[in-house]
């Protein structure tokens, strides 16, 4: 007899002390902040794979990363998907202090 397989639940970060507490680059620290995290294409326009860019939705989250990285970033962003947590997310999702914002653009295979 055959079953379906398991979901697997959500991702979910819980704080951990090297999440929750950063260290800016001229000293100081931010605690619980969002991250966001990119890969691929998206890496290579902002030239880094994760940063803190303060804001309360995800679009907040981007326009800071738009503004922080500029036009190559921008180009690349039209052709991602954001997550958060590890869940499908759009433009007007909340984003709480200790959430992960992935971008990840298409992938391609042959």
């Amino acid at each position: 007899m055959l079953t379906a397989p398991a979901r697997c639940p959500a991702r979910r970060h819980a704080p951990t002390p090297e999440r929750s507490r950063r260290t800016l680059p001229l000293g100081g620290t931010i605690s619980d902040v969002a991250v966001l995290r990119l890969f691929a294409s998206a890496r290579e326009a902002a030239g880094t794979g994760s940063e803190v860019i303060d804001g309360d939705t995800v679009g907040a989250v981007l326009d800071g990363a738009v503004s922080r990285f500029g036009p190559a970033f921008d180009q690349v962003l039209r052709t991602c998907r954001v997550w958060v947590n590890g869940e499908a997310a759009d433009r007007v999702a909340p984003v709480r202090p200790t959430d992960e914002v992935a971008v990840l653009p298409p992938v391609s295979g042959g």
